[in-house]
């Protein structure tokens, strides 16, 4: 009997990606042992991209395009709109691409086969950043997850997502149902790794490098490597943004009332003092531990912008 290939919905949100997208979608159809459906949404660009896609549409029956729906400016929307609107049933899988890497060849087939011999829900990975000049990183993202890493951070890059079947049904539910909150969130993977796991989905995380990762000028959100990308995340802290998206997504996901999250969720002076002390529930990497107590101090005695 011949074995079954996994098969898997991969969707992919474009903008203005015709520098990278044709090597991407490449690295997508050629994945091993696998059934690859690619789904694209393009926010209107300028430069091509949509043109290009509705000829590879023309002539591979892998790549389906969803019609125009406006301007989202930001991927989360765009990402968001594919989870509302892609018919998921009939896949074993769902995938997330952005327009712009480039997939190890057994990318999906790794991640399949892990999430069926572990017994999870998720998977996602450690990747490989790299850049014009030649430059490579491997970033880590696979420390051992702690009780609410969740609402404080993603489980990694979006574009290493795989979601079983059932999760990615049950998130789209919740997708559909809360549309209007779900506009205010940033960051899609942050949402959809709070979702998984405070609805009891479980998640792996692998040292394996499923991809390169590449950076460049026009990354919506970048590796997070040296100390010019450490500021500028402490400033998005500072000017609210960061808390904003931690208390929107706890209570998306509805734990807004747990005892842990109603302690600090109004983010007033005190509680921030009091999270500060917990940072060993709420960050996955030791360095990320110490920098949660610091920025928690820092904003209780400083504030931050409303």
């Amino acid at each position: 009997m011949p074995v079954k290939r996994p098969k898997i919905a991969v969707l992919l949100a474009a903008y203005n990606g015709m520098q990278w997208i044709e090597e991407q979608v490449a690295s997508i159809l050629g994945q091993l042992s696998v059934d690859v459906t690619i789904h694209i949404s393009i926010d209107p660009s300028g430069d091509g991209t949509e043109a290009w896609c509705e000829a590879l549409v023309a002539v591979n029956d892998r790549v389906r395009l969803l019609p125009p729906a406006g301007r989202f400016g930001g991927a989360a929307r765009n990402f968001f709109r594919l989870i509302r609107d892609v018919d998921l049933r009939g896949y074993d899988a769902v995938a997330f691409a952005d327009q712009d890497d480039i997939w190890n060849p057994d990318k999906l087939l790794r991640a399949t086969q892990t999430i069926a011999l572990k017994g999870v829900d998720a998977y996602s990975s450690n990747v490989t950043a790299f850049w014009p000049d030649g430059k490579a990183i491997l970033l880590d993202k696979s420390q051992p997850q702690v009780d609410w890493d969740f609402l404080f951070e993603a489980a990694g890059p979006g574009c290493t997502y795989v979601l079983s079947s059932a999760l990615a049904q049950a998130m789209r539910h919740e997708v559909i149902h809360d549309w209007e909150r779900l506009q205010d969130v940033s960051l899609h993977d942050w949402y959809c790794y709070a979702f998984a796991r405070s609805h009891g989905f479980d998640w792996f995380i692998d040292s394996y490098s499923s991809m390169l990762y590449r950076q460049h000028e026009s990354n919506q959100v970048g590796a997070n490597t040296g100390l010019s990308s450490l500021f500028q995340r402490y400033v998005t802290i500072h000017e609210g943004w960061w808390f904003r998206q931690v208390q929107t997504i706890a209570l998306l996901v509805g734990v807004g009332d747990a005892p842990f999250v109603r302690r600090w969720l109004k983010l007033r002076r005190r509680d921030l003092l009091r999270l500060s002390i917990r940072g060993g529930q709420c960050r996955r990497r030791p360095r990320d531990k110490f920098l949660f107590f610091f920025v928690c101090c820092v904003t209780a005695v400083v504030g931050r912008k409303p």
